[in-house]
């Protein structure tokens, strides 16, 4: 069993901690960010300290961090190198998360593996035990689809995107038209409450295209 540390900001994060404590495999410690944050700050470390932060959760194996602001995420994933957490996923992209050489020097320094994900839903196992381990359950989902008569009779998730969107999708897959199950899998996931970004060619658009694949895997 591994601890998992969620640094949520606002709405982005919290649905992880509900997704994810459902497994009995995973403790989850929640630690939130505050939602309005300055456009630029000049001395994260300094800023860091005045959050009051609950110094424990940033000891978990693992740290998922909902942050989205380059100037204190660095900072804040220096603090989970500084406790002793063995590995780091950042999400929402680098360019919400900070700089690389700096996130890859704080990575070697603590001997800490740092991943940064556009979405968490193409979370895959790297090698890092701890990453492997959480993404055994959790990340680019992979699905076992039973049809009969030409129709999904049922859906099991072996591993589903942390926000919960597979799970969400599976359930409305039941009973779907084989021929239209991969592209119905899509637009289920792009209707659930998920905060990957719309509008653009990746965020939400990339989850649903990967739910897709996984679908017509299954279906192989």
């Amino acid at each position: 069993m591994i601890t998992i540390g969620i640094l949520t900001r606002g709405k982005y994060g919290r649905r992880l901690i509900e997704n994810i404590s459902n497994n009995p495999e995973f403790d989850v410690f929640p630690q939130e960010i505050p939602e309005i944050l300055p456009e630029f700050i000049d001395e994260p470390e300094e800023f860091v300290k005045k959050l009051s932060l609950n110094i424990k959760v940033f000891s978990s194996d693992l740290i998922i961090a909902y942050i989205l602001h380059p100037d204190i995420t660095p900072e804040l994933v220096r603090l989970a190198g500084e406790n002793g957490a063995r590995a780091v996923i950042i999400a929402g992209g680098m360019a919400r998360a900070g700089s690389y050489p700096e996130l890859s020097g704080i990575a070697g320094k603590y001997g800490m593996h740092v991943a940064v994900h556009e979405i968490c839903c193409d979370i895959d196992k790297c090698g890092n035990n701890v990453i492997d381990e959480f993404a055994s359950c959790f990340g680019k989902p992979e699905l076992k689809i039973t049809i009969k008569k030409g129709l999904v009779s049922s859906v099991e998730v072996v591993r589903g995107a942390p926000c919960g969107s597979t799970w969400h999708a599976a359930n409305g897959l039941v009973g779907t038209g084989v021929h239209e199950v991969p592209a119905k899998a899509g637009l289920l996931v792009q209707r659930y409450p998920c905060r990957a970004v719309r509008g653009i060619k990746g965020g939400i658009h990339k989850a649903a295209e990967l739910h897709k694949r996984a679908v017509e895997n299954a279906l192989k």
